[in-house]
């Protein structure tokens, strides 16, 4: 075990370093969500708050905004796992002495602690704009948990993606369909300003439930009714994705030692 966690971290710091030196990730993963963030509370904030009560609109939108920052960073953890793939790295890790869960662990871990950091940078620049939470300890506890769930069936789904991608392009190309969730939920509006339609199929997927808990846990401090549903299809996910995942990885293993 102090082995297998020793080389894990080795390979996440490998990761971390990747990332640290890609000012286009940076720009992508942190400056988005928060330039995001920035448009939609001074530009769109005006018309569209009216919609939201009581709740202030940039109360309203920071869950949604969080969410998105993970699903921007999950993307690359797609792309660098390819890139490493494409490249032979991966199979050249497979002949070194490391624990063979590190291979994928690493790239797990990197990516959820990245995003991690990223979602707090995020929360400091709503604070500083006006952002309050009614959140006490324990609710503050809730919420980082349900993100790191959150990041962790994330980056686990990318990593699927990512051993199954032909090319680098298409490694994070399954984000965009997150992201496009994320719009077509009540991320951004209340789901009651929708077409019937739309209204029907946001308040119906995945995305929803994880929004709105993390919303009732910022501004009342409370999991709200959605925490359980949340619950259920982000663990889903993370099993899921994560036999997925080492099934594909060990098909790969088999057909590089056949």
């Amino acid at each position: 075990m102090t082995r297998t966690l020793a080389d894990t971290w080795t390979l996440a710091k490998r990761s971390l370093r990747h990332i640290t030196r890609s000012p286009d990730t940076v720009i992508t993963v942190l400056l988005m969500p928060i330039a995001l963030m920035l448009l939609f509370a001074y530009v769109w904030g005006g018309a569209v708050g009216r919609q939201t009560g009581s709740v202030s609109y940039i109360n309203f939108i920071v869950p949604g905004i969080v969410v998105m920052t993970v699903v921007s960073g999950i993307a690359y953890a797609a792309v660098r796992l390819n890139m490493d793939v494409q490249s032979g790295i991966i199979n050249r890790f497979r002949t070194m002495p490391v624990a063979p869960s590190s291979i994928l662990g690493g790239q797990v871990a990197s990516s959820t602690l990245s995003n991690v950091v990223s979602s707090v940078l995020v929360l400091l620049v709503a604070f500083a704009i006006g952002f309050r939470s009614q959140a006490g300890v324990v609710g503050w506890l809730v919420f980082a948990g349900i993100l790191v769930l959150f990041t962790l069936s994330t980056t686990w789904l990318a990593i699927f993606f990512g051993l199954l991608a032909k090319t680098m392009e298409g490694a994070g190309a399954f984000s965009y369909v997150l992201i496009l969730l994320i719009f077509i939920s009540p991320a951004f509006v209340p789901t009651n300003s929708m077409t019937p339609l739309l209204r029907g199929f946001a308040e119906n997927q995945p995305m929803t439930p994880v929004v709105e808990t993390m919303r009732s846990l910022l501004v009342n401090g409370t999991a709200g009714p959605k925490v359980w549903t949340a619950l259920a299809w982000i663990l889903g996910l993370l099993v899921i994705s994560y036999l997925l995942s080492v099934a594909v990885y060990k098909r790969k293993a088999i057909v590089v030692n056949t």
